[in-house]
């Protein structure tokens, strides 16, 4: 499909609305109300600005669709609590959609960490997530039936993940100017080949990494890695397990060199209930954006079909 560069990479393409219930000013987009509620959520490093893609042809084809900033991220404030872990941002996003916007049930779409966040939610908060979509997202490990799979992505991959995770003050203290930190976080839409390569231009990375200039924005976000090393990190137990009850469609862009490899296989067996898994050729971690039209396709299909999985 053929787009118009300029029109999309737009920071107000789509309007801003922000609630405060949680004690601080959480922004999204809220696009199509009266339809079906369609929660998108991004993950790391992401902001809303991820699913630009997605928000239009979703609420044209008759959904609710509700994007937001986790806490610390974009247009967000940070955690006035001082976390940045899956279970605050499962009950942020929670309060968003329940309490903001009156749903009391949600279909829910996401990759990298915003899949442990819709994971938690549905076991936090039971019947709440009608649906889920997860595409490259860290799940669930199961020892035994994940026996033989390839479960750990090449090591090579995982030192960013270490650093935030454990020397996250130190690293801030190095990415100390606007473009330092920019420069760092353009290098998980280019180099360290989370993405099908080519998937970015310049200009589309320029447009992912400029609300990451923000130093307490950028410091917070390493909050969801910290809280896998530290329990001073995290703000109480998380929900998520396996198996997983909820339906679940599963999408897995191969090209991805960060996520498990065979990441489809695991959230086969993470997610009992499940259609798919469905691979996408010539396609990474960022899916929504790699492969817009073909996930705001199955997103179409999948919200009142059977499974078929």
């Amino acid at each position: 499909m053929l787009r118009d560069m300029a029109e999309e990479l737009q920071a107000d393409r789509f309007g801003v609305q922000r609630t405060g219930l949680r004690g601080f000013s959480q922004a999204y987009v809220h696009e199509g109300a009266g339809g079906q509620p369609l929660l998108l959520v991004h993950g790391w490093p992401e902001t809303k600005r991820i699913w630009w893609r997605n928000i239009g042809p979703l609420a044209a084809a008759g959904f609710e669709v509700i994007v937001p900033d986790l806490r610390g991220f974009g247009d967000s404030e940070v955690g006035p609590d001082g976390f940045h872990d899956v279970p605050s941002h499962s009950r942020d996003l929670h309060s968003l959609v329940h309490d903001e916007l009156g749903h009391e049930r949600v279909v829910a779409v996401a990759g990298d960490l915003g899949g442990p966040v819709i994971q938690d939610m549905s076991l936090r908060f039971p019947g709440f997530i009608e649906r889920m979509v997860l595409f490259n997202a860290p799940v669930p490990f199961m020892k035994e039936q994940m026996a033989g799979m390839r479960t750990r992505a090449a090591r090579e991959a995982s030192d960013y993940y270490i650093r935030q995770g454990t020397d996250a003050d130190a690293l801030a203290a190095e990415l100390d100017t606007p473009e330092k930190r920019r420069r760092y976080i353009a290098t998980f839409y280019t180099s360290r080949f989370w993405a099908h390569p080519g998937a970015f231009t310049p200009e589309e990375v320029d447009f992912m990494t400029a609300p990451f200039a923000d130093g307490a924005k950028l410091r917070a976000s390493f909050g969801a890695y910290e809280s896998a090393f530290s329990e001073k990190a995290r703000s109480e137990p998380s929900a998520v397990a396996a198996p997983n009850p909820t339906h679940t469609l599963i999408l897995y862009g191969p090209s991805d060199h960060v996520i498990y490899p065979e990441f489809d296989r695991m959230a086969a067996v993470a997610f009992p209930n499940h259609t798919g898994p469905f691979l996408l050729r010539d396609c990474g971690h960022f899916l929504q954006w790699e492969a817009a039209d073909v996930l705001n396709g199955a997103l179409i299909g999948f919200r009142g079909g059977e499974r078929r999985g």
